[in-house]
């Protein structure tokens, strides 16, 4: 973004000088280009941060139905753009989880508004949060029975299985130039990962060619978490014992 703006404002102040035409353009393309500047700032400067309190987990009682209900409301204009329909699929008893509202907030966020760019313009994204007992493969959860699934699911191109392992990485793009069409950053997974890293989450993603793509997000149940914790800190003390 900062290369295109330069270059923009270069262009302005030499050959397209006294053209108003193009000032008018380049005016449009470079208040674009500052603002992808601006959300790539504050995607690195998130990112720091969860980074930064990594070793801290967060213990508090987080609601993730009122989180995802939230979110949702942030994102209408942005379906009318695309006449995109957001359905939810949510279990009204679904239990706490233990985490942070504002990190857990951010991995909504960034999975709702990739879904909503990426899909196909007159389809719906599809919202799922229940109790699940079909477990991710992950060494945190194989000493649970349960845990929480939250699910995103779009209707758009899909991604090729050779990119699927790569999504997480910062800046990874399975395709760059449609990436940069929608405003992406190339950050948001990066921060999904970290975030669900911190609060001892797993990710997991289905996606087919033509179809489009599912993303799923496990998070443990607050008691069954605390109780986890107990346990470790049982066998800590008798293995220094």
């Amino acid at each position: 973004p900062l290369a295109s703006i330069i270059g923009f404002v270069e262009t302005l102040r030499g050959p397209a000088k006294d053209d108003e035409r193009a000032r008018d353009e380049f005016l449009k393309v470079i208040a674009e280009q500052a603002e992808r500047m601006s959300k790539l700032i504050n995607d690195l400067l998130s990112l720091s941060k969860i980074e930064m309190n990594a070793h801290y987990i967060p213990t508090s009682r987080v609601d993730l139905l009122r989180i995802i209900r939230g979110e949702k409301q942030h994102f209408e204009w942005a379906c009318k753009q695309k006449n995109v329909t957001i359905r939810l699929k949510l279990n009204d008893n679904l239990p706490m989880t233990k985490g942070e509202d504002e990190e857990l907030g951010q991995v909504v966020r960034n999975l709702l508004g990739n879904a909503i760019k990426y899909t196909n313009q007159d389809t719906e994204v599809v919202i799922t949060a229940k109790l699940t007992s079909e477990l991710p493969v992950d060494n945190y959860f194989r000493n649970f029975s349960r845990a929480i699934c939250f699910s995103v699911q779009d209707q758009g191109e899909g991604i090729p299985k050779e990119h699927i392992p790569r999504l997480t990485e910062r800046f990874y793009r399975v395709d760059s130039a449609r990436t940069r069409k929608v405003g992406g950053t190339g950050l948001g997974l990066a921060i999904v990962k970290h975030v669900l890293n911190r609060h001892h989450g797993a990710l997991t993603i289905d996606s087919e060619v033509g179809v489009g793509s599912t993303f799923s997000v496990y998070l443990p149940v607050y008691e069954d978490a605390l109780e986890h914790e107990a346990r470790q800190k049982e066998y800590l003390a008798t293995q220094k014992a």
